[in-house]
């Protein structure tokens, strides 16, 4: 759409924001089995709802009997957490994800002894394009889930050379081809507004935050609070999603900073590195990515959506082989930070890392650029 055209990352010509939409041809197919469709949709989407309903009563209600026991209540809340997820998953039509540990270079797959076994305390660092990965997670890990809070909401105009620097440039600058899209009409990446916090949510919340902005610090009732001090106190791995907004999936957002001035290789905790990857839409399967949340149950009208195909979905998960994360004592600085002052060198790291082991481009807009995309899209739709 040309009047989004100045969301265009100017190094790679990717627009970060839109949802995607699939090629031309097959529609009439299917047109002539919508019906079919949302009839499977309709049933699949009340029974997410009910497993919704399950999850709420049973993990956040009866299982907090076990609270005085607190190995045996992690262990019974990590049992249902895990069954009621995979179920969801199944239902939106993702029979299998598959799951590769795979080292940095050349993306070769990991020695079999690398395990990916996330701790109390450790930070497991992941793209987020879709409340699909949320799901997943909790499936997998059941993890503490975090959500940002931004000083403000009120971004300022962007402003020349105001991004910080990123040490492997994204993109082409050759000036052809998709590069040279954007190079009369795309905006300045926004200067960046602080992260001040985060506030521990549940894995209900965190998938209807999914595609929402960070929560601006008047908008909450406790104060916000630091990633270590949430970190420091937590009986299970905690998941942080830097880009704090929804992508569409087809980059990485400009990294906030969210780490702070953490000094590499940690040695405090492990953190462990992943993303996801998300497969383009077709005539008969929507988008898995998320990156425009809806004003009414959010993301219900998504879910619809994804459990009305008939074909499988798909998308990949690869994870950092452990000994190649920030946190191993081999990790070398030097090979990521090559010149410049970085606020927030963890964060420029996993950034480098999941741009590598996802093979996806990085772009310089991040989630100050979003705030003003969505008001210029709900200005001109209605989601």
């Amino acid at each position: 759409m040309e009047k989004f055209s100045a969301y265009r990352d100017p190094g790679t010509g990717i627009q970060p924001f839109l949802r995607p939409i699939p090629p031309s041809g097959s529609e009439w197919i299917a047109t002539a089995i919508s019906p079919l469709r949302y009839a499977i949709g309709a049933t699949k989407t009340v029974l997410l709802l009910a497993l919704a309903l399950v999850y709420l009563v049973v993990v956040q209600g009866v299982c907090l009997l076990f609270s005085p026991i607190p190995p045996l209540y992690r262990s019974v809340t990590r049992l249902f957490t895990a069954l009621l997820s995979r179920f969801a998953l199944l239902l939106v039509g993702l029979y299998w994800i598959p799951v590769e540990v795979v080292q940095r270079k050349r993306g070769r797959t990991a020695p079999a002894q690398e395990s990916w076994n996330p701790r109390a305390g450790d930070l497991i660092v992941s793209n987020w394009a879709s409340w699909v990965e949320v799901l997943w997670l909790a499936f997998r890990f059941n993890p503490i889930f975090v959500l940002p809070v931004c000083k403000t909401l009120e971004v300022p105009s962007p402003t020349k050379g105001a991004s910080s620097p990123i040490s492997r440039t994204p993109g082409r600058r050759t000036g052809t081809g998709s590069a040279a899209i954007s190079s009369p009409s795309t905006r300045t990446p926004t200067t960046r507004v602080p992260i001040i916090g985060f506030r521990r949510v549940s894995l209900l919340s965190m998938i209807a935050s999914t595609g929402q902005l960070p929560t601006p610090e008047d908008s909450i009732t406790t104060k916000a609070e630091t990633l270590e001090a949430i970190r420091s106190k937590a009986d299970r791995p905690v998941v942080v999603f830097p880009e704090c907004t929804t992508s569409n999936g087809r980059a990485l957002l400009r990294f906030a900073e969210v780490f702070g001035d953490v000094k590499l290789p940690v040695m405090k905790y492990k953190v462990f590195v992943m993303c996801v990857r998300y497969d383009p839409p077709t005539a008969f399967s929507p988008t898995l990515s998320h990156s425009i949340a809806s004003n009414f149950l959010n993301p219900l009208g998504h879910a619809f959506k994804l459990a009305s195909t008939l074909a499988p979905l798909t998308c990949s998960i690869r994870l950092l082989a452990p000994s190649e994360s920030p946190s191993s004592g081999s990790f070398l600085l030097s090979e990521f930070l090559t010149g410049g002052t970085y606020a927030d060198p963890l964060a420029e790291c996993c950034a480098a890392l999941m741009a590598q082991i996802g093979r996806v481009k990085r772009v310089g807009l991040g989630w100050e650029d979003k705030v003003s995309f969505l008001k210029l899209y709900r200005g001109k739709n209605r989601i």
